[in-house]
Parts: structure tokens; C-alpha cells; sequence
């Protein structure tokens, strides 16, 4: 059966319409973007905050199931949490502020040693015919600039931690409200979620908390552990900076696959300006980290609660690397993840709209 034709010009008012609107706001940029920058930064805090209290949320119910006072409950898990916390930052930030000062001051000395590198890598290969020899000192420079970049990213993204610290200083405050008044957000919530949507709201939430909670969960504990074994390997082995390396190396541990390798770079480069010795030392413990991660922390704390195949993951790696950058690689398993819940449940909706049609 045909649709009328009034139908169709309808249809096609609306896509034109909704690109203009498009075209208009496209044009307006310059006067909505700052606004929502400004809107975005403010709402920081309140995102982190709340992802805080996604993670201890499940902790507090814990205990409360088993009869103690909700109050008492929450108290010691920020407790602990924050407490934690504001101790390995008592203790962890001036260590890492001194090894940044320190590398920032010992900065000329590696570039002139690396200079040196790439001088005895150009004279070893200058005996090769002139079309290799192009390609060698092509694939030497582009090294060095994608080396110059990521070493200025990694400082950058330190520096902007930093001067977020009066901003973070108010997360606990927000965290500890949204778990004591947890139940009123939830009725929030559900007040101005339209009737018709509820049901399947809380379906899919719900769905979305056991494809991603506990991975989540998970890989930031397994992230953390990595992390510290990491730094007191490195300070063992007498690596320079084993704060600054070890914190590198836990962050990117949280990218599955590529994390590992690109938290591995910063401490190889440290470690070949020291000696030959101290870089094996760093492939070892990679090695290692890596076995203990893959054999026993991750199936023992993570388990396999996604349920993705390798290729959709490296697919949605690759995807958020693009859109993102590195905050692309952290978000896109969780994405990923959401999307695959989001899909089956369209999935069960059409497939029953169908049947009631029919």
C-alpha cells in the first residue's frame, strides 16, 4: 500500500527543516560555543561526582543490606575512598611534581643524547643506496616529530590535572550528596522521564549496570594495582622517575590492547638515557605486568562481563583515537558496550511493535 503523496512532501519539509537548523546553528557557532564550554566545564565536577557515586553506590547497598544504617554506611565508604585518595595525593603529588621539575629540568641533556641516537642511526645506515637511505631518514623524522608531540601531551595533560585541582577539591562534597540524597535523584529522575518511556528506561539502565558496572570497577582497581607495582618496580630498579612513570603507565592501562604499549613508551625513553640495562630492565617488567594482568588480575577482578568480540573492540579503539584522542581510547569499550545494550533493546522494540501490529 502506497503512502499519499501528502505524506511525503511532509517528510521532506521536516529533513529540509531540521537541516536548516542544522546550517543556522553551524553559522552561529562562534556564539554558542563559548557558553557551552563554559556550561561544560562547570558540569565537570558534577559528571565526576556522580561516576564516583555510580562506583561506591553498589558498596554502600552492600552494607546496608546487611543491617547497617545507611548513614553509617556511606560515611565509612567516602571515608575510605576519599581518605585514600587524599593520601596518595599527600604522599604521591609533591614526589611527582619533583620528578616533572626534574624532568623538565633535565630536558636539553635528553634531547642532546637522543640528537646523538638519531646522528649514530643516520651514520650506520649512510652506506645504504640513496633511495633506502631517503626512506630511513624519512621514517627518522617523522619519529621525531610524533615523539616531540607525545611527549608534549603527556606534559600538557599534567600541567592541566594541575590546574584542575580547586575545581576536583569540590568532587567529594558532590559525590557525598548524591549518595545520601540517592534515592531522591532516582525519583528525580523518574519524575521527568515521560510515562511511556519508564519501563523500558529502567530495563535498559539496568542492562547498561551489568554490561559495564563491574567492568568498570574492575579495570580502574586492576589500573590502580598496575600502576603501583609499576612505580615500586621502577623505584627499585632505580629508574628515574617512578612516580611520573608509574602514573603514566596505570592511566593508559585502562585502553585495552594499546594502553599497555603507550604507557610503556615514556618509561623505554628514560630508561635508554640511563643505559642499555635499565631498558631491558623496562621490557621485563612490561612483560611482566602484562602476563600478571592478563593471567590473573583481569580474569580474577574484571572477568569477562562485556561479552565483545576482539575486533569490535580494536573497531571502537580506532573510532574513539580519531573523535577524541586518548579520552577517545578510555571511553570507547564503555561506549561501545552502551551502544550493544542500546541495539538489542531496539532490537526487542521493534520486533514487538511488529508483532502487536500484526
Amino acid at each position: 500500500m502506497k503512502q499519499p503523496r501528502g505524506n511525503w512532501l511532509y517528510n521532506l519539509s521536516v529533513i529540509l527543516l531540521i537541516f536548516i537548523i542544522l546550517y543556522i546553528l553551524l553559522l552561529l557557532k562562534p556564539i554558542w560555543s563559548p557558553i557551552l564550554k563554559v556550561l561544560f566545564m562547570s558540569l565537570i565536577p558534577f559528571f565526576i561526582g556522580g561516576f564516583i557515586t555510580y562506583l561506591l553506590h553498589p558498596l554502600v547497598e552492600k552494607l546496608h543490606d546487611k543491617g547497617m544504617h545507611r548513614a553509617l554506611a556511606i560515611s565509612i565508604i567516602y571515608i575510605i575512598f576519599f581518605g585514600g585518595i587524599c593520601y596518595g595525593i599527600y604522599l604521591g603529588i609533591p614526589l611527582l611534581i619533583e620528578q616533572m621539575k626534574d624532568l623538565s629540568d633535565h630536558l636539553p641533556e635528553f634531547a642532546s643524547q637522543y640528537r646523538n641516537w638519531i646522528q649514530q642511526l643516520h651514520d650506520s645506515t649512510s652506506r645504504f643506496p640513496d633511495g633506502i637511505q631517503d626512506q630511513i631518514d624519512k621514517r627518522i623524522d617523522r619519529f621525531e616529530i610524533w615523539l616531540n608531540e607525545y611527549l608534549v601531551k603527556i606534559i600538557n595533560t599534567m600541567m592541566k590535572l594541575v590546574n584542575f585541582i580547586f575545581i576536583l577539591a569540590i568532587i567529594p562534597f558532590i559525590s557525598f550528596y548524591f549518595l545520601k540524597d540517592i534515592e531522591a535523584v532516582k525519583k528525580s529522575a523518574w519524575y521527568i522521564t515521560p510515562k511511556k518511556w519508564r519501563k523500558r528506561a529502567i530495563s535498559f539502565l539496568k542492562d547498561v549496570d551489568l554490561s559495564i558496572g563491574s567492568y568498570i570497577r574492575g579495570q580502574l582497581l586492576v589500573c590502580f594495582l598496575i600502576g603501583l607495582i609499576s612505580t615500586i618496580a621502577f623505584w627499585v630498579l632505580g629508574i628515574r622517575y617512578p612516580v611520573l612513570l608509574g602514573l603514566i603507565v596505570g592511566i593508559t592501562n585502562i585502553i585495552p590492547y594499546f594502553g599497555p604499549i603507550i604507557g610503556a613508551i615514556p618509561a623505554a625513553i628514560i630508561a635508554m638515557t640511563l643505559s642499555t640495562k635499565h631498558l631491558i630492565y623496562v621490557v621485563i617488567i612490561m612483560f611482566v605486568l602484562q602476563f600478571l594482568e592478563g593471567n590473573v588480575l583481569s580474569p580474577l577482578i574484571v572477568g569477562k562481563s562485556l561479552h565483545l568480540h576482539p575486533l569490535f573492540i580494536i573497531m571502537a579503539l580506532i573510532v574513539g583515537e580519531e573523535i577524541g584522542g586518548v579520552l577517545g581510547l578510555i571511553l570507547a569499550v564503555p561506549v561501545l558496550a552502551v551502544i550493544k545494550v542500546a541495539l538489542i533493546h531496539a532490537k526487542y522494540h521493534f520486533a514487538a511493535n511488529n508483532q502487536t501490529n500484526n
